[in-house]
């Protein structure tokens, strides 16, 4: 085991499953002291109790909805704090969104992609205050690389991440003197659970989502997750304000 983050404080929010998890993994494999967050509770609870189970210090977890700003202040900034006494990084996982044709979508489903990922902005506006008074802090957001190649079915999706991504480079610039870095990890299909269960029920739309990408596969969560742990790393603070695709070709520059 590596000691990359040894003795840092790591929020990760939708650490229950899927990229989210094996973010989480990472870090915890590199000695990270951890705080989770995620809507679904024993999902979350099991997450953290499988990283005891193979080893690693058991993760501090908080149950709830982070778009709602009244969790928000009960959730990860105020525990870290009082458990660990920092927030040394924020990872912003927690999103996703609803895919379906544009005029498909009612004002509820519109409204729901938004919200899943103004949980980033609400997690940001309560870490970096801690980060900026220490000095240091590094702030990794989930993005899509379907804001830059505009796949099908994604326009509401991509209205909601394109601000994920926006607010990544305002802050990079607004706290570039304060030791705080932010960048954002662009996804392309990746190989989640949910898209494993998609490839059994509906395989052609799959298909049509995988043929954009010039590897003609998706996505590892590994490969999402180590671009995650690099741009956290002390070694990247001369990396702020980027979004970086990892997409296997999917967009290029």
């Amino acid at each position: 085991m590596t000691d990359s983050f040894s003795g840092q404080v790591v929020v990760v929010t939708g650490a229950a499953s899927g990229i989210g998890a094996v973010i989480a993994r990472h870090f915890a494999e590199q000695d990270a002291t951890l705080v989770l967050s995620e809507i679904e509770g024993a999902q979350l609870t099991a997450s953290a109790d499988a990283l005891a189970a193979a080893g690693h210090r058991k993760p501090m977890i908080h149950v709830g909805d982070l778009a709602k700003e009244e969790r928000r202040r009960q959730a990860d900034s105020a525990n870290a704090v009082e458990l660990h006494g920092s927030i040394d990084i924020l990872v912003n996982n927690a999103g996703g969104g609803i895919i379906k044709p544009f005029l498909d979508h009612t004002p509820d489903t519109l409204r729901t992609t938004v919200d899943r990922n103004w949980t980033a902005l609400w997690s940001t506006w309560h870490a970096v205050p801690i980060m900026k008074a220490k000095g240091y802090g590094r702030i990794v957001n989930i993005g899509a690389d379907s804001v830059r190649n505009g796949l099908w079915d994604h326009a509401a999706y991509n209205a909601a991440k394109g601000g994920v991504h926006a607010m990544g480079t305002g802050l990079a610039r607004e706290f570039a003197t304060s030791g705080i870095t932010v960048n954002v990890v662009a996804p392309c299909i990746v190989n989640t659970p949910q898209v494993q269960q998609a490839s059994a029920t509906v395989p052609h739309l799959i298909k049509k989502f995988v043929d954009v990408v010039p590897g003609q596969r998706p996505g590892g969560m590994d490969e999402i997750a180590s671009v995650v742990g690099y741009l956290a790393s002390k070694e990247a603070s001369f990396v702020t304000g980027q979004v970086i695709s990892v997409n296997g070709g999917s967009t290029m520059l």
